[in-house]
Formats: structure tokens, C-alpha cells, sequence
């Protein structure tokens, strides 16, 4: 007999499914967004910009601990992982594939559009960015400056007698990657029973980290009402219609990434793609409306546990290394059609050999956007590696965060989709729950769309 009270049913009957907050909030956030603008409403316009900030620098604070303490467990974890080493190479394998179509894609979009010879821009006034990415500067940062990959930058502000040095701290995920990395090989290479005590430290850190997580993504909703209307507040059509044919570019090469050759790969393997998109549906929404992969994380994690079956000990490796490294929208799909767009605005001739040198860029340096919001770093290092001009990031860095939103999203789709395709090759993966014939037992996640009755 059901001891659920008709009171009860009739509140979960009435809830709101999480996916449907996030979209309401983008909603609201793009009317706000148009109404601040329209009618230059300025505390409108700083009120958007400083909700999606904070929703962003929660999520940032608790990166460091998060893929820290998950690239250790998940290290550390690959012992009790038969052929560990083989499911590995064959999860950056995969990686390395379908970011090569993905730049293929790109690449093949842009050719046959030729963005930026329909730009009407003026590049004259255009100046190189400070932040700037070069083969010599990707390796100089996987160098960590100390345990926990922290900086301090600082700057002058003021003027004459007020003159005072800000410093703020931030912290680099590259280094941040290769600690986590180092440290759980260490792990491994002590044994067992010496790294127990320490293993269970970062067992417990990743848990609460996580849970720290979780209760942000709750915030998703005003989070994404924030970052969305920021966009609109700021940018809005004036800097977006110039550079249209770039956008929509990116908006196509990330759909068929994410909806053509993500599906394609999981049928090759007998996996159902809907079932995938039902599984991994929660991730990719939250990668959307954040634009943080890393953010994105324990829920991308759980979905691949919990709704498509793969092993926790596996997944625990392949969704973290993913979340830093696997980004075949922000560095395959968007530094290829960028390239071109600035060769074309530019007047500057790209051969076959570039274009070859584009691929090989997106495919060995996708580590360089690591997992936060943005790919200026790729970007640059694209554009550094072909001789283009860098004052090309300036010009496409407002409509950046428009399209940020789309390559999370399908950044985050190939990081749930490769560790389901490695587990199906391997023989490991669940196909009941990946299928939706049984239920994981592990512990819904709080962002669940609740059951009805």
C-alpha cells in the first residue's frame, strides 16, 4: 500500500522540473537583458551583471578543490579498474577522433561560408589582446608555480597621489591538472595501504566539494537569468549582426558535432542516442546556461553513473580528465571557424597547410581551455601557430560569451558520450541503465526532476 498522502502527490505533481527553471530563467534574463537595453535602464544592466559574476565566481571557487581532489580519487581509483591502463589510452584515443572531426567540421563550415568576407568591421581600430597563447606559453603552464596552482596578479590603479597596487589572487586549472595528475600516480606508486589515509582525505573533499557544487547549480536558474541578459545588455544585436554568418557557423558546427556526429558514434555501438541526450540531458543543460565545464562536473559525472551506465571507477577517471581536456566545441568547432573568419577580415591567404596545422592545434591543444568559460587561450594559440594577427580575439570577444554557451554545451556532450562509448567497447557498461530498464542505486541527484506520482 502507498503511504504517500494525496497532499504529498499533488506537490510533486506541481513542481518544476529543474531543466524547465533554467530555461524560464534564460527567458526572463533575455526580456531583462532587451529592456535594459531598449531603455538604457544602467541599474537594470549592472544588476544582470553582477548576478551572472556571482554565479560564475561560486562556481570558480570551488574549482580547485573539485578537480584536485577528483583527479586524485579518480587516479587512484584506476586500481581497482581491470586493464586501467588500456581503458585510459583508449578514452584519449577517442578523444583525440572526434575532436578531429570536429575541427573537420569547423573547418569544412567555414569554407563553404566564408564568414568573414561577410563581416562588415573595421579592423583598423583593433588591438592585439593581453592575453595572449603561444606553444612556449602552453608548456610554461603546465609547470605548476606552487601545490595548488595559485598566482597572484597584480595591477596598477588610481591615478598620481592615488596610485596603489590590486592584487588578486587566481589560479591556473592547467597546473592544477597536472598536481591532481601527479599526486594520484603518486598514490598509486606508494601502494595501497600507504595511501589509504590519504586517498580518504581526498575521498571526503571531492564529497563535500561536490555537494558545495550541487548546491550552487541550484542557483542555475538566476544564474542563467543573469549571464544571459548580461549578453543581451551589453552586446545585443548591434555587435552580434556583423559577425552573423561566424555565429551561426558555430552554432552549426556545434549541433552537428553534438546532434550528427555524437549520435552516429553512439548507434555505431548500438547505444541509443535518445537515451544518451534523456541520460546526459541535465549536464548539458547546466554547461549551457554556466559555460564551465568544470562547473558542470558532478552533475556530468552522476548522469554518466547514474542514468547511462558506466562504472564508477572508470567514470570517476575518464569525466574529470574530460572536463580539462575534452572540448571539441571550444577547441576544434570555434578556433577553426575563427581562424579562417580572421584570415578573411584580415586579407591573409590560408593554404592546405594551414588548415592541416589548424587540426593538429585543436586536436594536441584542447587542454589549453581547461574546463572554465571562454577559449581566448586556445584561440590565440591557433592564431599565434598560423602567424594571424591577435588583434582578430578582440573582434570576436563580444559576441564571446553568446557563443560560449553552445560550445560548453557541446563540450560537455562529448565528455558524457566518450566514457559511455569506451565502457560499451570495453564490455563494462551497464546497458539496463543506460537503457532505462533498471534504476542506478546510487543517490539521486539533487537537481533531479522529481518523480510524479
Amino acid at each position: 500500500m502507498s503511504t504517500s498522502s494525496p497532499t504529498a502527490d499533488a506537490r510533486t505533481r506541481r513542481s518544476v522540473p529543474f531543466w524547465a527553471k533554467v530555461f524560464i530563467g534564460l527567458a526572463v534574463g533575455i526580456v531583462l537583458g532587451y529592456l535594459a537595453r531598449t531603455f538604457e535602464l544602467a541599474w537594470l544592466t549592472e544588476l544582470l551583471v553582477t548576478v551572472g559574476t556571482i554565479f560564475v565566481s561560486l562556481l570558480k571557487a570551488v574549482v580547485v578543490p573539485l578537480v584536485l581532489f577528483a583527479l586524485v580519487v579518480s587516479i587512484s581509483n584506476l586500481r581497482q579498474v581491470n586493464n586501467a591502463a588500456k581503458l585510459a589510452v583508449n578514452t584519449l584515443v577517442w578523444f583525440g577522433i572526434t575532436a578531429a572531426i570536429s575541427v573537420a567540421i569547423g573547418i569544412t563550415i567555414g569554407l563553404l561560408t566564408n564568414p568573414g568576407s561577410h563581416a562588415s568591421i573595421d579592423t583598423s581600430t583593433a588591438h592585439a589582446v593581453a592575453t595572449q597563447g603561444s606553444w612556449l606559453d602552453f608548456l610554461k603552464s603546465l609547470v605548476p608555480s606552487n601545490i595548488l596552482g595559485l598566482q597572484v596578479d597584480s595591477s596598477l590603479e588610481g591615478e598620481g597621489a592615488d596610485l596603489a597596487v590590486s592584487s588578486a589572487l587566481s589560479f591556473n586549472v592547467l597546473q592544477v591538472v597536472v598536481i591532481g595528475i601527479a599526486l594520484g600516480a603518486a598514490a598509486l606508486a606508494v601502494g595501497e595501504q600507504v595511501a589509504a589515509p590519504f586517498v580518504d582525505f581526498a575521498k571526503a573533499g571531492l564529497e563535500i566539494f561536490q555537494k558545495l557544487t550541487w548546491w550552487i547549480i541550484l542557483l542555475a536558474p538566476i544564474g542563467s537569468a543573469g549571464l544571459i541578459g548580461k549578453a543581451v545588455a551589453n552586446y545585443g544585436w548591434d555587435l552580434v549582426a556583423p559577425l552573423g554568418i561566424f555565429t551561426l557557423d558555430v552554432y552549426l558546427g556545434c549541433a552537428l558535432v553534438m546532434f550528427v556526429m555524437y549520435p552516429a558514434l553512439l548507434a555505431m555501438h548500438g547505444l541509443s542516442p535518445i537515451r544518451f541526450f534523456k541520460g546526459a540531458g541535465q549536464a548539458i543543460q547546466l554547461a549551457f546556461v554556466s559555460r564551465s565545464s568544470v562547473g558542470t562536473l558532478p552533475v556530468t559525472q552522476q548522469n554518466v553513473i547514474e542514468r547511462l551506465g558506466v562504472p564508477r571507477e572508470y567514470a570517476s577517471f575518464a569525466v574529470p580528465i574530460g572536463a580539462t581536456t575534452k572540448m571539441d566545441g571550444c577547441a576544434s568547432v570555434y578556433p577553426a571557424l575563427a581562424a579562417i573568419t580572421v584570415a578573411q577580415l584580415f586579407g591573409v591567404h590560408l593554404g592546405v597547410g594551414d588548415y592541416l596545422l589548424i587540426a593538429f592545434v585543436s586536436v594536441v591543444g584542447s587542454a589549453a581551455t581547461a574546463g572554465l568559460t571562454g577559449a581566448i587561450v586556445m584561440l590565440t594559440l591557433t592564431l599565434s601557430t598560423l602567424g594571424l594577427p591577435l588583434e582578430g580575439v578582440g573582434l570576436l570577444l563580444a559576441i564571446d560569451p553568446i557563443l560560449d554557451m553552445m560550445r560548453t554545451a557541446t563540450n560537455v556532450a562529448g565528455q558524457a558520450a566518450i566514457p559511455a562509448i569506451v565502457a560499451k567497447r570495453h564490455g563494462i557498461l551497464d546497458e539496463d541503465v543506460y537503457n532505462g530498464v533498471v534504476s542506478s542505486s546510487d543517490a539521486a541527484l539533487p537537481v533531479r526532476e522529481p518523480a510524479t506520482a
